[in-house]
C-alpha cells in the first residue's frame, strides 16, 4: 500500500501490472475499501495489459477520514431535500471525483480508463462528464443517474443498510452476523456470496480501519448529488454500463437509464447478478472492461 497527497487529503492506493501500460483506475463503492477490488480481479485486468490502480476513497480505509464532522442527521437531510433545499454536508461526490483526479495528478497520469462500482460508478460518471480530458473510457457498474423518479432499493434492503451494525471491536460475532446477512441479501440468486471469503474480507476491512461515521458522510454526499442525466449526455468516451438483473439495492432500471443517458453507451445486464461482484464473474467483467477500453482511440491510450 502507498500513500499520496491529493486534493488536500491523504489517499491510500496500490497497483498491479506494469507502470508503462495504459492505466485503469478502480473506484470503490459506499462505505467499502479498495480491497473490495479483489486481488485476482485486479490481476486479471493487469494480464490484459493494463496498469491497474485501486485506492481508498476519503472516509474509507487508510485514506483521510473526516471524523471532525458530526455524523449526518438523515431525518433532517431527507426533510431538507424534500423541501427543495440543499443541505450542508461535509463534502460531495464532486469532491470525491476531484480526489480521484488528484490521485492521477500525483501519479503523473494524464488520462486513465475509469471503472466505478455503485457509488464509485457515480464518481466515475462525474469524472467523465466534468473532466473529459482525463478519462479514456468509462465503465459504470451497478450504479445510476441520480434521477429521483427511478425505482428505489427494496425496503428491507434499505432497512438493513441503515441499521447500525454491532461494534466489531466489542462484538465481532454480532458484527459478522450483521455483515453476512446484508451480503447474502444483496447477492444475486445466480451468484451467491462466498461466506467464508466474505468473512475474511470484512474482518480485514475492520483491521485496516473501522469508521461507521465515514459511510454516513458518504451517504450524505450521495444524497445531495442530484440528477446527473444532463451531464451524462455530454460524455463522449467509450462507455460500458454493467448491471445485475437481480440487483435489489440499485434496481436494473437505474443501469438501463445510465446507458440510455450516455451517447453510444453499451448496456451489459447480467442475469443472476445482484449488487455484488462475485469471483464467478471476474473474468466476464474484466474482459468487458478490456473491450470498452480498447475502443478508445489509440492515440489517447
Amino acid at each position: 500500500m502507498n500513500m499520496v497527497k491529493a486534493n488536500g487529503i491523504d489517499l491510500a492506493w496500490d497497483q498491479f501490472g506494469r507502470e508503462g501500460d495504459p492505466p485503469i483506475l478502480l473506484i470503490a463503492g459506499l462505505g467499502v475499501q479498495m480491497i473490495r477490488w479483489a486481488v485476482p480481479f485486479c490481476e486479471q485486468l493487469a494480464a490484459h495489459g493494463y496498469r491497474v490502480i485501486r485506492f481508498d476513497n476519503r472516509d474509507a480505509g487508510c485514506s483521510t477520514h473526516f471524523a471532525q464532522c458530526a455524523p449526518p442527521d438523515f431525518g433532517a437531510l431527507a426533510a431538507a431535500l424534500m423541501a427543495g433545499q440543499r443541505p450542508e454536508v461535509p463534502y460531495t461526490l464532486h469532491d470525491m471525483a476531484a480526489d480521484a483526479i488528484g490521485l492521477l495528478d500525483a501519479l503523473a497520469i494524464d488520462r486513465a480508463h475509469v471503472v466505478g462500482l455503485s457509488m464509485g460508478g457515480m464518481i466515475a460518471q462525474i469524472m467523465a462528464s466534468e473532466h473529459p480530458e482525463r478519462v479514456l473510457s468509462l465503465t459504470s457498474i451497478m450504479s445510476g443517474t441520480g434521477n429521483p423518479a427511478l425505482p428505489q432499493a427494496e425496503p428491507d434492503v434499505m432497512a438493513m443498510m441503515m441499521r447500525p451494525a454491532p461494534d466489531p471491536l466489542a462484538d465481532e460475532a454480532g458484527f459478522l452476523t450483521h455483515s453476512l446477512a446484508f451480503a447474502r441479501r444483496i447477492a444475486g440468486p445466480g451468484h451467491p456470496v462466498d461466506e467464508a471469503a466474505q468473512r475474511v474480507l470484512v474482518l480485514e476491512e475492520v483491521r485496516r480501519a473501522y469508521d461507521p461515521g465515514g459511510a454516513g458522510r458518504q451517504i450524505a454526499a450521495m444524497a445531495v448529488a442530484g440528477d446527473r442525466r444532463a451531464r451524462l449526455a455530454t460524455i463522449g468516451v467509450p462507455t460500458l454500463v454493467i448491471h445485475g438483473a437481480d440487483d435489489p439495492l440499485i434496481p436494473p432500471a437505474c443501469g438501463a437509464e445510465t446507458a440510455a443517458s450516455i451517447p453510444g453507451a453499451e448496456l451489459m445486464p447480467i442475469d443472476g447478478m445482484g449488487h455484488h461482484l462475485p469471483t464467478t464473474l471476474h473474468r466476464t467483467v474484466a474482459e468487458a472492461i478490456d473491450r470498452v477500453a480498447r475502443r478508445a482511440p489509440p492515440k489517447r491510450r
